[in-house]
């Protein structure tokens, strides 16, 4: 489980707007059973959101919203289904990562 790797989102929401979500923890803390993962909202469903706070990314060739006020860990076993990796675009999510802690 990489940083930057896309999952298909294992909780309810992934039906209401937000199929993806992205893992940002640093590949470092490998040995941890959960990853600190950012939700990857439709763009309808965060049509609103701050760009800063939340950077628009492409997930096979669909454009989502990152939204990293969102931040939360989940347990690796919930991660099943990779669908891509935001290494490309990963400025942009610790951009808003340091948004939410630090306000820059």
């Amino acid at each position: 489980m990489a940083q930057f790797d896309v999952y298909a989102n294992p909780s309810e929401s992934a039906t209401h707007g937000i199929p993806y979500v992205v893992v940002v923890q640093s590949d470092l803390l490998d040995a941890l059973v959960t990853r600190m993962t950012i939700p990857l909202a439709t763009i309808e469903f965060a049509a609103k959101a701050p760009d800063k706070l939340c950077p628009l990314v492409t997930v096979n060739g669909q454009r989502l919203r990152a939204l990293a006020h969102y931040t939360a860990p989940l347990p690796t076993r919930n991660l099943r289904k990779l669908v891509g990796n935001l290494s490309a675009q990963s400025s942009a999510l610790i951009g808003a990562v340091d948004v939410v802690f630090s306000g820059v």
